[in-house]
This record gives C-alpha cells, structure tokens and sequence, in this order.
C-alpha cells in the first residue's frame, strides 16, 4: 500500500462527509468489483446493501465500512481480504489551518510596524540630520556652575534678610539671625521657582523643534518596493 494526501482538487459529497471517519483508503478494480456484488446481494440487509452503493460513488472509502460489509458477506464467494486491499493506498485528509487570534494578530502587526521603522531609519541614518540633544546640567562644568550660582544666592539671601532685621530690630542677634535664615530660605525658594522656569522653557523648545521637523515623504512600503 501507497500513502496519499487529500485536501485539494474534488470536494467530497455529503455521503462521504458522513462516513470519512478513521482509515480512509483508495479504490481499486477489486474493490469495486467487490461492492458491485454486495450491492445486489439479497443475503445482505438493505442498510449494508445501501452503504455498499454509496461507497461505490467515491474514490476514497473508509475502511470500517467497507469491512463490515465484507465481514457480513458469504466467506465461500467474497475474496481475501489481501487480495481486496491489494494495490490500494491510505489517504490522509489535510488538517484545517490554525486560525491566528485577534490578539496575536495585533501583535504581529506592531511587530511588523516596529521592524518596519527601524528598517527606514537604518535606510535613512545617513541621510537624516543627527538630532542634537541638549540636556540640563549635561556637563559637569554645568553642574559646578549651578552649585556655586545657588550657594551665592542663599549667602545673598542671608545677608539681605540678617541687615534687614538688624535695621527693623535695633541689632537684636536672635532677631538678626532669624532675619537671615528667612532670607536664605527665600533665596533658595526664589532659585527653585526659576529652575523650573528653565526646565519648562527648554520643554517647550523641543518640542517647537520637533514639530517644526519636516516629515519625509517616503513612507516604508515604497522604500520596501524600491529595493
């Protein structure tokens, strides 16, 4: 016996949708001889007699069918059962392809959108102008320079508020001390206050320069068909 795979050319009809159950194997001349005489053998019943007729129709049959009509026939006038499979091929069915789920899909195509932009900017990484990237306090001549700006700050902030409450309290040291700490935490706050106006004004220029970046007019899938 042959191995043969179904799944493409003749769709199967309804009677062999209803018996294609387990081992399917092919037709041969003594199998069809076969069922040509069980189908009009009086000694059959009519169910046997009718599935031999039907098996007939096909190019495949099942085996357990076929069997039991060929158990239930007269051993003195029904041929070897070597001698009926003889020649005959087993015919598996194609399986049904997995269906992809929605949320595997998607992921695919994020996938796909993300190997597709980094394949564009490798394409265009020198063409493209490098983006300059400045960040605050990036250098540490940045950072030293900060550090002494706030220290003079505070050390003006006490001097201002330790004159001021020595001018209002008659040179009293508990009162002139407290004036200067208050200065120097009104230093620091008034210091605070404008870091954050800078940081927030360098926000805003990216993202005018971001924006104002003209977009290329190539998308990835005409690239992809160029090459």
């Amino acid at each position: 016996m042959s191995v043969a795979v179904a799944g493409k050319g003749r769709m199967p009809t309804t009677t062999e949708n209803s018996t294609r159950v387990g081992l399917i194997i092919s037709i041969t001349d003594s199998i069809r001889t076969f069922l040509t005489g069980a189908s009009n053998n009086p000694t059959l019943s009519l169910e046997l007699r009718q599935s031999s007729s039907d098996l007939l129709r096909q190019s495949d049959v099942p085996y357990a069918p076929l069997r039991a009509v060929w158990i239930a026939s007269d051993p003195s006038t029904r041929p070897e059962l070597t001698r009926l499979f003889s020649g005959t091929r087993f015919v598996f069915s194609s399986p049904k392809p997995r269906e992809k789920s929605e949320e595997l899909k998607e992921r695919l195509r994020k996938l796909e959108d993300l190997a597709e932009r980094k394949a564009y900017q490798e394409l265009v990484k020198d063409i493209a102008p490098k983006q300059d990237v400045v960040e605050p306090f990036s250098s540490y001549k940045d950072q030293l320079g900060f550090g002494l700006h706030v220290l003079v700050t505070m050390f003006t902030g006490y001097l201002v508020g330790y004159a001021a409450f020595r001018a209002l309290f008659n040179h009293g040291p508990a009162m002139n001390a407290a004036g200067g700490i208050l200065g120097l935490v009104g230093a620091m706050l008034v210091e605070t206050f404008l870091f954050i106006i800078r940081s927030s004004n360098l926000d805003d220029s990216k993202t005018r320069k971001s924006n104002k970046k003209p977009r290329s007019p190539f998308s990835t899938s005409s690239l992809k068909k160029t090459q």
